[in-house]
């Protein structure tokens, strides 16, 4: 399994999280800071509730801000991970109807949350290719080059659990 860690040719981000749509931010652990070195983004008490698909000590967020953990590899997603996707994307819309400020998280903000921020989209009624393009325009054109998290996404992450599923 390869992540960004050992992808080089990746850029890190300018920004340690975007804002997508209100409320809704997509980030990582890791971002290119003014000087043009390499950053760790520590998450404080920024946002309500913080979505984290890769863990690292130290990052955050602190005690008292809602904290779910789900990790799950840059790659190929058995039915147990994308049950966990679609549940976290469940929870940041719920979040978002109250009102909270969300921050969807993984270690450079591309692609593993671009997968819970796009379906998250959806189920608020964007179509999945505006979802796409609204990735890619807020946080970064590296957004989702994960091809294989775009196929998913296309079949809809219901059809591609079931599928999944079905083969196990």
């Amino acid at each position: 399994m390869r992540t960004r860690r050992k992808q080089p040719d990746v850029p890190a981000p300018d920004t340690p999280w975007s804002e997508i749509v209100t409320g809704l931010w997509m980030g990582g652990h890791e971002f290119r800071g003014r000087s043009g070195q390499r950053e760790f983004a520590v998450v404080r008490d920024e946002f309500d509730l913080v979505q984290t698909l890769l863990r690292l000590p130290g990052h955050g967020p602190d005690s008292g801000v809602e904290h779910h953990v789900w990790p799950i590899p840059d790659g190929p997603l058995d039915g147990t991970q994308l049950a966990g996707v679609m549940r976290l994307a469940r929870a940041a819309c719920d979040a978002l109807d109250d009102g909270r400020k969300v921050l969807v998280r993984c270690y450079h903000g591309y692609n593993r949350s671009g997968l819970v921020v796009a379906h998250a989209l959806v189920r608020r009624g964007c179509s999945t290719e505006e979802a796409i393009r609204l990735i890619r325009t807020r946080r970064s054109p590296w957004a989702l080059h994960n091809e294989l998290f775009v196929e998913y996404l296309r079949a809809g992450l219901s059809t591609a659990w079931l599928l999944e599923e079905l083969t196990e």
